[in-house]
């Protein structure tokens, strides 16, 4: 059969993005100065170029190594990763008296570490591009990467508190300065454990025992895999203390299970089953206190965070009467007080932004978090293999939620988390794991836009060149979207 016309690989449309976005930053660097200097110096493109430089080395490996991979995404990410470096660098300059701020260094402080750690995600994100040829070849180490997500997990629980709880949250490893958050990575080795399981037993789970109002309902049997699960983010959240990493392992499980099935009853007895778990855990801690009381806590703050405002629910009223104080169009950036919030350069980012780009602004970064979350579930769309599919729903998915617990516990919807905001927030674990998220986005997309030609479907470069079955634990069959 004559081979079928290439598609175009569009990496002159995400170079053009990407610019864009750099554009954006270099405006934001320099508005800051602007406000808090009173002056533009010759400094403020500094970061902007590190950060160029850094994102178009990451353009040339994925035109060589990922040719037809999506070309919104790295632009998305780049936009909010400068975003975060900038108003981090503007909370360095808040602590500094006014007359010393002219000479502060560029890459001192909280911005400077951040703009290394950007260097190192990115880099790691390459690497990832350049090792990993064909996403289908992680599901050779499925179970590995399950064990060693459980392991991850499980170690800042096991740990004494003085190597492990920040802020009332058993999140970390902490040995002198240095700390790492393994629950960022581990969230990505369960994801590709969860994809690989459930192509494996998506017909089992499919099964049907009862219909209930007009919804088909699994059998008991079949259950097992949802409650163990629940009872691992039970786990987390009595033991780590940490409502926000809950949620999000077990919600990516049944949503990657709802993908997998295309079974409404999974996202019901899902939350049926966390929102029991939660108040259960709520009840206790009223009652017994122990390991539920940090719960019982945060849920009493976050019912009337105001009836504690100048104790426990301080740092939530800060954030609120920010979020307020911003309107709708904000004070500008430099131009507001967003370090009068506590830890406004992890958990409370969002709203130190808010306060100085308004309703108006927060919602153009939702809208570029939505965009990054489509693109991926697009890319799970367009791929031709049930692993791809479920592992590219997963991480979209995944991203999208803990944005949403993250800005939800800012703003009161929810209790308060201890997640960080993608991209946006201090520190490494976080930006090093979504950068690697992002990658793995990358690789499925390429795959997704490989041009058909005259056989069955296009080889992935770099692929095996055995079929895809061969590989261990890679089923071919497509899930329809």
């Amino acid at each position: 059969m004559p081979r079928i016309r290439p598609s175009k690989t569009r990496r002159n449309a995400e170079l053009a993005l990407l610019a864009l976005s750099l554009a954006v930053v270099a405006a934001y660097s320099a508005t800051i100065e602007a406000n808090m200097l009173q002056t533009v110096t010759l400094d403020f493109w500094v970061p902007t170029a590190s950060l160029a430089a850094v994102f178009f080395a990451l353009h040339m490996v994925i035109r060589f190594r990922a040719p037809y991979a999506d070309p919104a995404l790295v632009p998305a990410v780049a936009l909010l990763n400068g975003i975060g470096v900038g108003f981090l660098r503007r909370l360095d300059l808040a602590d500094v008296a006014p007359a010393e701020r002219l000479s502060f260094p560029v890459f001192a402080g909280t911005g400077g570490r951040q703009l290394a750690w950007t260097l190192g995600a990115v880099v790691l994100a390459a690497g990832l591009l350049i090792l990993v040829r064909d996403h289908r070849s992680v599901s050779r180490y499925a179970y590995t990467l399950g064990l060693a997500g459980i392991v991850l997990v499980m170690i800042p629980a096991a740990l004494p508190r003085a190597y492990s709880e920040i802020n009332g949250a058993k999140l970390w490893i902490r040995v002198g300065q240095f700390s790492i958050q393994p629950g960022e990575f581990a969230k990505l080795a369960l994801l590709s454990f969860f994809a690989y399981y459930l192509v494996r037993k998506r017909e089992v789970l499919s099964l049907a025992s009862r219909r209930f109002l007009g919804i088909d309902f699994p059998r008991g049997r079949d259950l097992g895999p949802v409650v163990g699960v629940w009872m691992l983010s039970l786990l987390v959240l009595v033991f780590e203390k940490d409502l926000g990493t809950s949620l999000l392992y077990f919600g990516m499980f049944v949503v990657t299970l709802y993908i997998a099935t295309e079974r409404v009853s999974w996202l019901i007895i899902g939350l049926v089953l966390f929102f029991g778990g939660a108040s259960l855990a709520y009840f206790l801690g009223s009652t017994i206190g122990g390991p539920f009381a940090n719960f019982y806590q945060r849920a009493a703050i976050w019912l009337d965070p105001f009836a504690r405002a100048y104790d426990e629910g301080y740092q939530l009223v800060q954030g609120l009467l920010g979020l307020g104080t911003g309107g709708l169009f904000g004070a500008g950036p430099g131009g507001g007080q967003p370090d009068k919030v506590p830890e406004v350069h992890n958990d409370f980012i969002f709203a130190g932004i808010g306060e100085e780009v308004g309703l108006f602004g927060l919602s153009a970064l939702l809208v570029i978090y939505l965009l990054i979350v489509e693109r991926g579930l697009r890319a799970g769309l367009a791929v031709r293999d049930s692993f791809g599919k479920l592992l590219a729903g997963g991480l979209a998915f995944t991203l999208g939620l803990q944005v949403f617990v993250i800005v939800g516990g800012v703003t009161g919807l929810i209790p308060l988390t201890g997640q960080t905001t993608p991209f946006l927030s201090a520190g490494g674990s976080s930006l090093m794991a979504n950068w690697l998220l992002i990658a793995m986005l990358l690789r499925i997309s390429d795959a997704a836009g490989q041009p058909i030609t005259g056989s069955a479907s296009a080889r992935p470069a770099g692929a095996p060149a055995r079929p895809p079955a061969q590989l261990h634990g890679a089923p071919t069959e497509v899930i329809k979207p």
